[in-house]
C-alpha cells in the first residue's frame, strides 16, 4: 500500500519572512476593512499552492464567488452551510482512497473548511464534529465575525452578551439586545473530540501569529481546528478602517484571547500584563451603543470568570428567562 506524503511547511519569525506566495487575490466584493477577507489572505498564504478550500456559504462565499468568477488562486468549492465538515471529509478520503490505489502519488493536499460561526457553531456543528471525530486529516478554520452577516446581521451562537443584531434588537422588553452569552467554539473541540490534538485561537490583529498557526495546524496529521476573531465593521458598526484596532482591543480587555492547545496543554500569546476594562472595546462598536452600566458590568463579569478559569464552563451572572409575549 502506498505511503501517504504528507506536506511540512515552515514558520517564521516576522512579517517580512511570510510567504511570498498569495491564493486569495484581488477582485472580491468584500466590504471595506473586511475582517474574514483579511484573514483569508493570511490563510491562503500559510497554506501555500498545494491546498484545497471548502466555503460554506456565508459571507466569503456571497463576497467572493459573483458572476461565476472568484479570487483563490487553488481549487475551492462551494459547501452548503450545513456541511462544510462532510465536504472537507469527503475530499480527504477520496485522497487516501486514490493513494491507497496508486493512482496518485502526490503529497496530500492541505485541506482546508473554511466557514463562519453558524456554519461551524451554529447550523454546520454536526458535520465540523462529524470531520473531528472521525479523525480525518483536514483543517478547519472557524472565521468568526460574530453574527450572521451575509444575511442582515443576525445573532449567532459566538454573538457576544448585549450585542444589536437585527433578531435582537433592544428595546423596552430586552433593553441589552442579546441575552444570550456566547459559545466557545474552541473548547467545543477541546472537550468532545478525542481525536483531535492542536486547536488554537487567532486574530487578523496578529498576521505573524495567525499564519503560523495555520501552518503548525496543517503539519499535523489529522484533524485541527482553528477559531480567528475577525471583527466586520458593517455588522459591528465601525469606521472601515478600525479593523485592526477593534481586533487589539478585544485582546487587551479579554473579550478575545490568543492561545494554543496541544495534547492537553494550553499556552497563551500575547497575554496583556493587565487587561482593561471591557467597556473600552464596546464602547467603540455602535452594535452596543445601547449598553447601560449594568449591562457593561455583566460582560465584564462573564469575561472575568472566562480569564480566571480558561477551559472551564462560565456561569453566567445574569438569568435568562425569555421575556413574556
Amino acid at each position: 500500500m502506498a505511503k501517504v506524503k504528507t506536506q511540512k511547511l515552515k514558520k517564521f519569525r516576522t512579517i517580512k519572512k511570510a510567504p511570498a506566495y498569495e491564493g486569495y487575490l484581488p477582485g472580491h466584493r468584500s466590504c471595506q476593512g473586511c475582517g474574514p477577507a483579511l484573514c483569508y489572505k493570511l490563510v491562503a498564504k500559510a497554506s501555500g499552492p498545494d491546498t484545497i478550500f471548502v466555503g460554506p456559504t456565508g459571507c466569503m462565499y456571497v463576497a467572493n464567488t459573483s458572476y461565476t468568477c472568484g479570487p483563490f488562486a487553488v481549487p475551492w468549492t462551494h459547501a452548503q452551510i450545513t456541511n462544510g465538515g462532510a465536504i472537507g471529509s469527503g475530499i480527504e478520503a477520496a485522497y487516501q482512497v486514490l493513494i491507497r490505489k496508486g493512482k496518485y502519488d502526490g503529497p496530500l493536499p492541505n485541506i482546508i473548511v473554511m466557514a463562519g460561526d453558524g456554519g461551524t457553531t451554529d447550523i454546520g456543528l454536526q458535520a465540523m464534529s462529524g470531520m473531528m471525530y472521525r479523525n480525518h486529516d483536514a483543517l478547519f478554520i472557524c472565521y468568526d465575525n460574530e453574527a450572521y452577516a451575509n444575511t442582515g446581521i443576525q445573532t449567532s451562537p459566538t454573538t457576544p452578551y448585549g450585542a444589536h443584531t437585527t433578531f435582537t434588537p433592544p428595546g423596552p422588553m430586552v433593553p441589552e439586545g442579546k441575552k444570550l452569552y456566547p459559545k466557545n467554539a474552541a473548547q467545543l473541540v477541546i472537550g468532545g473530540h478525542p481525536a483531535v490534538k492542536y486547536v488554537a485561537t487567532a486574530s487578523v490583529a496578529y498576521p505573524v501569529d495567525l499564519m503560523n498557526k495555520v501552518i503548525k495546524a496543517l503539519n499535523y496529521v489529522g484533524p485541527t481546528f482553528l477559531v480567528i476573531h475577525c471583527p466586520c465593521p458593517k455588522g459591528w458598526k465601525f469606521d472601515a478602517d478600525k479593523t485592526i484596532q477593534i481586533a487589539k482591543m478585544a485582546i487587551k480587555t479579554g473579550m478575545w484571547s490568543l492561545y494554543e492547545w496541544e495534547d492537553g496543554e494550553i499556552t497563551y500569546q500575547r497575554k496583556p500584563k493587565e487587561y482593561q476594562p471591557v467597556g473600552e472595546y464596546l464602547k467603540l462598536q455602535g452594535r452596543f451603543s445601547h449598553l447601560t452600566q449594568e449591562h457593561i458590568a455583566n460582560q465584564q463579569a462573564f469575561v472575568d470568570a472566562k480569564l480566571k478559569a480558561p477551559g472551564i464552563a462560565v456561569q453566567v451572572p445574569t438569568a435568562h428567562s425569555a421575556p413574556e409575549i
